[in-house]
């Protein structure tokens, strides 16, 4: 289902992503929620999209969203600035997003903070899987939310 063991991208990128952001940003929905993005988007395998895509790291961000995030919304937030330069050791670039995957989960967290709708509530892999299509992939992309619900649920057991 992955390459690699759940329980260590929780627990050593996930959880250390979210407890550097505000305390606000760091639940146990927000934990569930990123890691059952990251194996829905790459499976914890590709740090670049297949194919001719841009997108990086296992969150699949594109640049595009990226720099987007750092010059209409990070940059307003200085309670975001601060630990977002720490994790990408001063670097916050898109191949941040490939080099240091403790960035990427956070950038990931944060690009889910700017959406208007709260997050499911956890252990409600339905309800992920549909938020990951609308605000994450979005409703023109690739992705299907039921095919997304199986990977939501392992990310929930792990």
């Amino acid at each position: 289902m992955s390459g690699l063991y759940l329980p260590h991208v929780r627990d050593l990128l996930v959880k250390p992503a979210l407890a550097a952001l505000p305390a606000v940003l760091n639940t146990l929905s927000a934990q569930q929620g990123v890691l059952g993005i990251g194996l829905k988007e790459s499976g914890y395998t590709y740090l670049k999209q297949l194919g001719s895509g841009p997108a990086l790291g296992f969150w699949q961000m594109e640049p595009a969203t990226h720099d987007d995030m750092w010059a209409n919304f990070i940059r307003y937030r200085p309670e975001l600035q601060k630990p977002l330069f720490a994790l990408a050791d001063g670097q916050p670039s898109a191949q941040a997003l490939v080099t240091s995957p403790v960035y990427a989960a956070a950038m990931c967290r944060v690009h889910l903070f700017r959406q208007q709708d709260a997050l499911p509530t956890a252990g409600d892999a339905v309800a992920w899987a549909a938020y990951w299509k609308q605000h994450y992939n979005t409703l023109g992309g690739a992705g299907v939310a039921e095919q997304a619900i199986p990977l939501f649920r392992a990310a929930m057991e792990a």
